[in-house]
């Protein structure tokens, strides 16, 4: 089935490579020809030949990259930009950047990638770093004082109704378009993400959905879960974690635990881990929507579906099934700390964790490691009929659809800084650097057709079986039939915060039931759906599902 998706997920990209039967035939053609065909021929291999260079720095199983990893691969990546900008065209241009610094990754990585780029070019860029849960109070506080302080971000597709509609970002050149490879990217990236109105902003660097991540030693015949499948569901996750509790860990000699569920909130984005566990029971298949009804804007995030899901969770904290201070626990710890360390069966999470599994300095399980898709239920809720159906459902969460850079409108009047805030971007969102931040630590997952060459990453020194398993969950998860898509509109994250703090309060006991605490998020969204405008809201959130 894998293997299926990958062949159709590279059809699209895959006339250049058809070309190209090995070294030998490049050659053979390349000889016998100069007219175009020896052209492109020659062109494909100089690219086939880069990328199997930048996969090798510094090579999986030789430790975590570094700052100087991180500038060679942007040296080497910097062809693109050479053909678009002259030597030191940018100089005396002084640009913003503002991103995340989450485990010393995204504009860590930025920097090293841009720092060849800035030689290059004569411009300088100037860093504003932030944690993950503090992002979303930040950018809202620059939208609504006027105060928008840098001429680059990175940022969500979730973010664009925020400010795309208000006229803050700066429409993509069609240079740049061409320069990136835009259609490159998998089906469900492609407009109308990253565009609104009618026009392109967003250079996509991310793929971004959730998939589930498990340790293989916890099941089988024999293991401690009991199991002998890896659970397909969501109940038998939680049997799981159950059964192994008081039980020690195969692979540390430490106390088990079975599923990681992030209790603390992470600005807005430790949402996302409910929606694994509520997409499954909430996104029927004959409905596009999940999060809210879209003729009224009425939350659903209080219907039985999303009460199934905080229950499953709050039957773990009473099990005592997870580890201690996990109320403490957002979805950084569970992934870094926790999971990749040796800690827990399994965890849902982006794709940070397949790449980092096997090139991380800090993690111990990338032998024991599997990937699927998100658990499904062993039921669904039917919104439009308020009733239960008995049967099987699967929703991955597609999850933030990805990270992007984005130019703001700072530099629309500027032609030469617009320019140079467009090749940085440009480079960052580059096919080949792109998968060399697939296959490293680096806050991004696989996004593009490109990127499902399983021949690619097993010459990087990735296993073929490890690389089929991550790549094929992600794969997997993108063309699903019934996945769970975000809706683009403003005030998303004004929606998710509000709903990590009365999901923290239910969590700790302060509401009596699961139903109760999913009361208090739609009652809190239905302020904000006020505040923002209903009728606005109900057409944007019909136009951000395709309704």
């Amino acid at each position: 089935m894998k293997t299926g998706i990958y062949d159709q997920l590279m059809r699209a990209g895959a006339t250049r490579r058809q070309l190209l039967k090995g070294a030998a035939s490049v050659a053979a053609v390349a000889a016998a020809s100069t007219g175009p065909l020896g052209m492109l021929t020659r062109q494909a291999s100089a690219d086939a030949a880069l990328r199997a260079q930048i996969l090798q720095i510094p090579g999986v199983g030789k430790g975590s990259p570094t700052d100087a990893d991180w500038q060679k691969v942007g040296e080497l990546c910097l062809g693109a930009t050479k053909a678009n900008v002259a030597e030191g065209e940018f100089a005396g241009v002084e640009l913003t950047f503002m991103g995340l610094n989450n485990q010393n990754l995204h504009n860590f990585l930025f920097r090293g990638f841009l720092k060849p780029w800035e030689a290059y070019t004569g411009a300088k860029i100037n860093w504003i770093d932030l944690a993950q849960a503090d992002y979303n109070a930040r950018l809202q506080q620059s939208i609504a004082t006027g105060t928008v302080d840098f001429d680059i971000i990175e940022m969500g597709a979730p973010f664009e109704g925020d400010t795309a509609s208000k006229g803050l970002l700066d429409e993509m050149p069609d240079w740049v378009a061409t320069q990136i490879e835009a259609d490159d990217l998998v089906g469900y990236l492609k407009p109308p993400v990253g565009t609104w109105d009618g026009k392109s902003y967003r250079i996509t660097i991310d793929g971004d959905c959730h998939t589930f991540a498990y340790r293989k030693d916890y099941f089988g015949d024999g293991s401690i879960s009991g199991m002998a499948e890896v659970p397909k569901f969501w109940d038998d996750v939680n049997a799981a974690s159950i059964a192994v509790k008081g039980k020690t860990d195969p692979l540390t000699g430490l106390p088990a635990y079975g599923f990681l569920d992030p209790l603390k909130g992470w600005g807005g984005f430790g949402f996302y881990f409910l929606e694994d566990r509520a997409s499954a029971y909430a996104k029927h298949p004959d409905d596009k929507a999940w999060l809210f009804d879209p003729d009224t804007m009425k939350p659903r995030v209080n219907n039985p579906a999303f009460v199934q899901a905080i229950q499953d969770v709050m039957d773990l904290i009473a099990a005592g099934a997870y580890p201690p201070d996990q109320i403490n626990a957002d979805p950084g710890t569970t992934a870094f700390q926790q999971f990749l360390a040796g800690t827990g069966a399994a965890l849902t999470w982006w794709g940070d964790v397949g790449s980092n599994a096997r090139t991380s300095d800090t993690s111990v399980v990338g032998d024991v490691v599997g990937f699927s898709i998100n658990p499904g239920a062993k039921k669904v809720y039917n919104s439009k009929t308020s009733a239960w159906e008995e049967k099987e459902n699967f929703a991955p969460n597609m999850a933030y659809i990805g990270w992007g850079v984005y130019v703001t409108s700072r530099v629309s009047s500027d032609e030469k800084k617009r320019k140079a805030a467009w090749s940085a971007a440009a480079h960052l969102g580059g096919k080949d650097l792109s998968l060399w931040t697939a296959a490293y630590p680096s806050g991004f997952q696989p996004y593009r057709q490109s990127h499902f060459n399983y021949d690619e990453w097993e010459a990087a020194g990735y296993d073929r079986a490890f690389i089929e398993d991550y790549l094929g969950s992600n794969a997997d998860s993108y063309n699903h039939p019934n996945a769970a898509i975000e809706p683009r509109i403003p005030g998303i994250f004004q929606y998710y915060s509000v709903a990590e703090d009365e999901l923290a309060k239910g969590f700790a006991g302060q509401y009596k039931s699961a139903q109760e605490t999913a009361d208090a998020i739609a009652a809190a969204w239905e302020k904000i759906t006020d505040q923002i405008g209903r009728e606005s809201q109900i057409k944007l959130y019909k136009a951000s599902l395709g309704m």
